[in-house]
């Protein structure tokens, strides 16, 4: 017979070339896997035919729906062979190894691969997160398989979140990370389910020489064209889970109300909460009376009451070890990923108005000197009076309306933290006072406007008594000997100290040397600076000079409240540190079930630990979707002229920040002028090597953005301030002009892609080195 050249396209005398449909048939009827002469023999292939047969297979392995193994053996795509390579992704609660093929090409999402803890012990070196492994691989009666570990073969592939583009065959990944350098390159076939625009997780493929990069795709994230995909980045970037297992959901919608049985029954008590106006779950409330015992005349007596998480989340349930995994809730502009089921977290646990709900309160009282002289722990059950919004609260202290139970309870809570509010002064915590700002969506989804947060009394009033409450715990905790987990704000480290010091001596101001720097010393620093017009610049070194608070065992006080012991107790709905002081209180004073387990005390350091590790994770996806959502914002006033102030000094280039927004940008070294200008440390600034100009830390600037790309957070400033006089240089008379003032502005292309057009190289005189990209 004569070979074909074509399938399809055959004389009557030819034998043809099977469909790819019958081929796929062919495998899956033979488990999956055959050889090429198996297939050539069923479908009657035979002499030069074959290598039409060769490269029809080969098409059907490019596209995926096979996969040729050393070019002759045929695997029927989205199985398994029974050894394989696996990639090991996560540990799950009993301690066993979640795994995925290394190779998966299937259309499908991949079978999960377990490897029980107890085969994954007796390896040499214990398996992680990130090995790849070479298995035999047994199916475990459902869509699942067992491994067996043959031998460690390294470490997986790189993975990291993109947006994918769809061409004629395969396509390009566009990484949203803004270290990212290089787009990739997907081949046909490792595109699996994903669609033109997608937010994919890639795995880096090895590659040989100075080719393309290439990758493939392991699953899908979402898409870009999603009004939530900021938030969906920042969230997949950092790991944090958003939805809950099945199991953590029944045992929440299993969850009741407890009986009042020996709970104190302080429901006719007025308590109320003040919380933002658009909170959902309501950890806290409040209750400030004068003390009715005469020997406290001018005190008072303060009840905060906090929702009795601990009831529902005991130790070691699903619920427990969901709440771990998260460590905290995470606040983005588009959403809140709760630590805790809505059941809990918006409905038995929040302290709602009208209804019964169980509490953890302490009772302090207050002399009039606003001292805390005595506390008491119970648990209780509570009846929220009213709910009121921060700028309720300081309405009705103002004059405005409300019944006379709640107007009288707000009073005598304001009287309170008057008299509270000397025993602060004396203490003189860290007061920084830094501007904080919120970013207002519409309904699409998108920024609509940045409002700087208006701060009332009836902030300090809730700070101030929430810190009171914490204190009370921490201070019980240690007088019951119970473990604890502290909050702990260490002293500054001593090299940065000196190297504020230095700084702050260029500016003419004058830190305490020798013994201990308190925050009173960094307050009367900040008071001069007030008077001089340049507290956010010092503010801005002051806050630099900060160690960042973590959890600890092991008490070191809290530098930046000038406290002695401190811990969390008043937000255990959206912190996991808070709900173990809680536990601990429970053991502590005897108030029932679900108190601190031995297992527990015995695992707090490891605790503190993780949840320390576990805040940086919700902060860092906090700031980026910040960055995303702001550059989107911006992105439509490229060429548009802001004042800023310099937020970081580096040699690669200064770091500001928008007045108007709150948005961080960065100016690249190779921008700023026409003279070469070099990094100074000590002085925290960069210094022309001409004319002795500077720009440094915490300056007020006039910028313009030249840059805006959504996808990465990333925000490119052209400097348009003159630099400061140094030292040598001719000092002017008068405002300092701006430069470029006369220059027609620029409109650069808009791009929502994660990288944009390079800008055009200027020459630069004097040869200034290529700063890294930010």
């Amino acid at each position: 017979m004569a070979r074909r050249s074509k399938p399809g396209s055959a004389s009557a005398t030819e034998t043809p070339l099977p469909s790819k449909k019958d081929i796929l048939t062919y495998v899956k009827a033979n488990d999956g896997n055959v050889v090429r002469r198996e297939v050539a023999r069923a479908f009657n292939i035979k002499g030069a035919a074959r290598a039409d047969l060769r490269a029809l297979l080969k098409e059907m392995d490019a596209e995926g729906s096979i996969n040729l193994k050393g070019g002759k053996r045929i695997e029927q795509s989205g199985t398994l062979p029974p050894v394989a390579p696996i990639d090991v992704m996560s540990v799950d609660d009993d301690g066993d190894l979640l795994c995925m093929p290394a190779n998966w090409r299937g259309d499908d999402e991949p079978p999960m691969i377990r490897l029980y803890a107890r085969r994954a012990e007796k390896l040499k070196p214990v398996p992680g997160v990130g090995d790849r492994l070479l298995a035999r691989l047994k199916p475990a009666g459902d869509s699942s398989f067992e491994a067996d570990v043959i031998k460690p073969i390294g470490k997986g592939a790189h993975r990291f979140l993109a947006v994918f583009r769809k061409r004629r065959r395969g396509g390009m990944a566009d990484p949203v990370e803004r270290r990212a350098r290089d787009k990739f390159t997907i081949d046909p076939g490792d595109e699996g389910q994903a669609k033109d625009g997608d937010l994919v997780w890639l795995e880096t493929k090895n590659a040989r020489g100075y080719g393309p990069k290439k990758a493939r795709i392991r699953s899908v994230a979402g898409h870009i064209d999603d009004k939530n995909a900021y938030s969906t980045i920042a969230l997949a970037n950092h790991g944090i889970p958003t939805v809950f297992p099945p199991g953590v959901i029944a045992e929440a919608d299993k969850a009741k109300l407890p009986a009042l049985g020996d709970r104190v029954d302080l429901r006719d008590i007025p308590l109320f909460t003040i919380d933002p106006a658009d909170a959902k779950d309501h950890d806290d409330a409040v209750f400030a009376e004068p003390d009715p015992n005469p020997e406290n005349s001018g005190g008072f007596r303060v009840i905060v009451a906090i929702a009795d998480v601990s009831f529902f989340v005991s130790p070691g349930s699903a619920l427990d070890k969901e709440a771990i995994k998260r460590g905290n809730s995470t606040y983005l502009p588009d959403r809140v990923v709760p630590m805790l089921p809505e059941r809990l977290s918006n409905d038995l646990c929040s302290l709602r108005e009208n209804v019964d709900r169980p509490c953890l309160a302490v009772e302090m009282i207050i002399d009039k000197g606003g001292v805390k002289k005595s506390q008491r722990f119970m648990r209780a059950i509570m009846r929220s009076h009213a709910k009121l919004s921060y700028e309720d609260a300081q309405a009705i202290n103002d004059g405005g309306s409300a019944s006379p139970k709640i107007k009288t309870a707000i009073k005598n809570l304001y009287a309170a933290f008057h008299i509270r509010w000397k025993e602060r002064t004396k203490r003189a915590p860290l007061d920084l006072d830094l501007p904080e700002r919120k970013i207002i969506l519409n309904d699409s989804g998108e920024v609509h406007k940045v409002i700087k947060r208006e701060r009332f009394d009836a902030h300090r009033v809730i700070e101030e008594f929430m810190i009171l409450a914490n204190v009370a715990a921490a201070e019980a905790l240690e007088r019951a000997r119970t473990p604890l987990i502290y909050r702990v704000h260490a002293d500054p480290d001593p090299e940065k100290l000196e190297a504020v010091r230095d700084y702050l001596g260029t500016l003419d101001y004058s830190l305490t040397k020798g013994g201990s720097v308190r925050p009173a010393n960094f307050n009367q620093l900040l008071k001069i600076a007030a008077d001089r017009d340049q507290k956010e610049m010092v503010s801005e070194v002051v806050l630099r000079s900060q160690r960042q608070a973590v959890y600890e065992t092991d008490n070191a006080g809290h530098f930046g409240l000038n406290l002695p012991r401190y811990a969390h107790f008043t937000s255990p709905i959206r912190r996991y540190a808070d709900l173990v002081v809680h536990r601990a209180l429970v053991k502590a004073f005897k108030l029932g079930d679900h108190g601190q387990s031995a297992q527990e005390a015995a695992e707090l350091p490891q605790i503190a630990q993780q949840i320390s590790d576990l805040e940086r994770r919700a902060i860092a996806a906090e700031r980026e979707s910040n960055d995303r959502y702001l550059a989107g914002f911006l992105e439509g006033r490229i060429g548009d002229e802001f004042t800023a102030r310099i937020r970081g000094v580096t040699k690669f280039g200064l770091f500001i920040m928008l007045d108007e927004t709150g948005a961080d940008g960065f100016i690249p070294m190779r921008t700023l002028g026409f003279e070469r200008f070099r990094f100074e440390e000590r002085d925290h600034a960069v210094i022309g090597e001409s004319s002795g100009g500077m720009f440094r830390l915490g300056q007020a600037v006039e910028v313009r953005l030249a840059e805006a790309t959504p996808l990465t957070g990333g925000l490119r400033f052209e400097m348009l301030s003159d630099p400061l006089p140094g030292e040598g240089s001719p000092r002017r008379k008068g405002p300092t002009k701006k430069r470029n003032a006369g220059k027609k502005k620029k409109t650069a292309k808009r791009t929502t892609t994660a990288k944009t057009a390079k800008p055009k190289k200027k020459k630069r005189k004097r040869g200034n080195a290529k700063p890294r990209r930010d």
